[in-house]
């Protein structure tokens, strides 16, 4: 078992209510990080596959039509993970000791066996969380939280017809409320919950950033930024492109970075992002593939509901399910390559793991470290 991973087991239960020792954890692997960045852009040869969490999309299938996304509709529409694929994939982890599994889709709850796949990573003792858009939480939390899930994310796309708009759908919002109150008030702080809150254009304003930060406290919920992309195959950026940002709306996100900033320093374990990556935010969305900073997708693994694995969202395919074991896919020449070709950017050049990457490049952590 890697080290990092056997450290990460020992100290967890005790970090958990230390955010000191979690803080300072963070800034050790953050350091170490920048340690390797700065040995790789010199000597490309030293950079190797390092997975420590994969990406399970269970299903395409979605019951929202959100304007930014295609998935279930125009993208892997119809697409399911068989439950003894999605059960050998994480024995596959488990002997490759990936750290975290991340369970999504589309909207994994759809998933008819999803509660077995949650009792199979209990099982394997794998750190595990869903990201799930929370219409169905109501209906089935009490199973999954009994099968050993502890981790919920939930996407967020504004507050009252703000959603309602973007997932295409009535009185969403108002469900997704109600799912909330019922995790919380059932499990209280035994559930954890995160707010995925997309950062778009519709809502770049500070209104809603301060609507949602009053969301996030109402329902105790630590709130991750997600920034609208432009290169995953399975997003879309909205009719005459309404969802993505230009160049003139620069002072407008410039404006919401700043409010964040401040609220941040009253309660900080409300918005835990490191406060450097919040203020690089601007320069990623605007400047979007210019934004020339080394990629850490060799930590990744994403598997697609038709079975795709690929080493992140958008390129660097490794291979199929259907056709082989996850296990037989990882580290060989083309894994290797295809981290190599990642860091370099030979690629889209996408913002995923905008924070983890601005901490790691020694440059750019410099170019944000300071207000």
């Amino acid at each position: 078992m890697k080290t990092r991973l056997v450290l990460r087991k020992l100290l967890e239960p005790v970090y958990r209510n230390s955010p000191a020792l979690k803080s300072g954890l963070l800034n050790l692997d953050a350091k170490l990080s920048q340690v390797r960045t700065v040995a790789w852009e010199r000597i490309p040869a030293l950079i190797r596959p390092d997975p420590r969490m994969i990406y399970l999309t269970l299903t395409a299938n979605c019951n929202l039509r959100c304007k930014g996304c295609r998935y279930g509709r125009d993208f892997m529409a119809g697409q399911q993970l068989p439950l003894e694929i999605v059960r050998q994939v994480l024995e596959d982890c488990k002997a490759c000791d990936l750290e975290v599994i991340r369970l999504y889709g589309g909207e994994p709850l759809l998933h008819k066996q999803i509660t077995q796949i949650v009792e199979e990573c209990a099982r394997l003792q794998l750190t595990t969380y869903l990201t799930t858009n929370g219409m169905l939480l109501k209906k089935k939390v009490d199973d999954l939280y009994a099968a050993g899930l502890r981790r919920i994310s939930v996407g967020f796309y504004g507050v009252g017809p703000h959603y309602n708009e973007y997932v295409q759908r009535k009185d969403r919002f108002r469900e997704l409320e109600e799912n909330l109150a019922y995790v919380r008030d059932r499990y209280g702080d035994k559930l954890s919950l995160q707010l995925n809150w997309l950062l778009m254009r519709p809502t770049c304003n500070l209104e809603s950033v301060r609507e949602t930060w009053r969301f996030a406290e109402r329902y105790g919920m630590e709130i991750f930024i997600n920034l609208v992309h432009y290169s995953l195959p399975y997003f879309t950026e909205g009719e005459d492109r309404e969802l993505q940002f230009t160049p003139q709306d620069r002072p407008q996100v410039e404006r919401v970075v700043a409010e964040l900033l401040e609220l941040q320093q009253r309660q900080p374990k409300l918005l835990p992002t490191s406060p450097i990556a919040v203020r690089s935010i601007p320069d990623w969305l605007i400047k979007g593939p210019d934004m020339r900073v080394p990629c850490d997708r060799h930590q990744l693994i994403w598997v697609g509901a038709d079975g795709t694995v690929q080493m992140c969202y958008v390129t660097f395919k490794l291979g199929n399910l259907h056709q082989t074991r996850l296990k037989d896919m990882l580290f060989n020449a083309a894994h290797r390559q295809a981290a190599r070709d990642a860091f370099a950017l030979n690629c889209s050049n996408c913002h995923c793991g905008y924070e983890t990457r601005t901490l790691a490049h020694p440059p750019t952590r410099r170019r944000y470290a300071v207000n």
